[in-house]
């Protein structure tokens, strides 16, 4: 798995999701590497990570070469950001390896086995049909979709990077491999009931124009037990459009968390049993107050 490290300090590890790669978080990780050791991975058949076949042991394979990453490197504890499908990844490495988890940060989290795939490539997806519409579709979602939702003036240089595996004779058809990554049931069905163990204190992001409902976020938020909700005026690809505002809340939230212990486990078992109702910090941009919302520990996700 290919990565880029920058800075030094304490470790993150970043996470894109599809269809981009590592420099999704250049912003982010240029203002945060002065105090941080930042490690970004290239998710396979994204950036320079070789393509590797999706099966349902996929999110483990994932968690376990990121760990991998982890013990080389000399990493004791990180705190681990994921994007988009990238927070699918972060959640399963946190509840496979919580115990080397400082915080996680969640960005338009698609998560939830009630996931529709973007409308444009549910063609690709499709045997034979995808076969056949793989150029056209390659050239609309590439030329027209990620040229509205990336503002190609301040970040045309990322868009022909996020692309480049993709191009050439062949660009189409690998282009379709990727987004042939299963049926949302079978990859992220296990997803709800991990939030729910998840211990480390745990950021949230949402982009108000996000073309990921509210509630993907939302649902997250309330079934981690120490979450925080935030929502920023931004499409989907947070990082790039409101990078200030990412790191300015992170670092604040990694600052604040660094002397927090997780709950003990019998403590919250305790709490599950007594179903006593939890508190989820819910900001949103227009005002810097949060503002409490009660939800019980019972909350179910897809």
């Amino acid at each position: 798995m290919h990565f880029k490290l920058q800075g030094k300090g304490d470790a993150i590890l970043f996470i894109h999701g599809i269809p981009t790669n590592h420099k999704l978080w250049d912003e982010v990780i240029r203002q945060l590497s002065c105090n941080h050791r930042c490690f970004a991975v290239d998710l396979p058949g994204m950036g320079s990570t070789p393509f590797a076949p999706y099966s349902s042991d996929y999110l483990d394979r994932m968690a376990m070469q990121i760990e991998e990453l982890r013990i080389q490197n000399g990493v004791t504890k990180w705190h681990v950001v994921g994007h988009d499908a990238g927070s699918a990844v972060a959640v399963h490495y946190a509840s496979r390896f919580g115990r080397n988890v400082a915080c996680l940060v969640l960005l338009s989290p698609a998560i939830f086995p009630d996931l529709k795939p973007f409308y444009l490539l549910s063609p690709l997806r499709k045997p034979l049909l995808g076969e056949v519409l793989a150029p056209l579709v390659h050239f609309i979602f590439w030329q027209i979709a990620m040229r509205r939702a990336i503002d190609t003036k301040t970040n045309r240089v990322l868009l022909r990077a996020f692309r480049k595996p993709f191009s050439g004779i062949a660009g189409a058809w690998r282009f379709m491999r990727l987004v042939r990554w299963g049926r949302p049931e079978d990859m992220l069905g296990g997803i709800p009931a991990k939030l729910a163990e998840l211990l480390m204190p745990t950021l949230v992001f949402h982009g108000a124009r996000d073309v990921l409902p509210a509630s993907f976020a939302e649902r997250a938020a309330l079934l981690i037990p120490n979450s925080t909700f935030v929502t920023l005026d931004a499409g989907h690809f947070v990082p790039l459009e409101r990078p200030d505002e990412v790191v300015s809340r992170v670092r604040k939230f990694f600052r604040n968390n660094r002397e927090t212990s997780p709950l003990p486990i019998q403590t919250l078992k305790t709490r599950k049993q007594s179903a006593v109702p939890r508190r989820v910090a819910v900001e949103a941009l227009s005002r810097e107050v949060e503002r409490p919302v009660a939800c019980a520990h019972n909350v179910v996700g897809g």
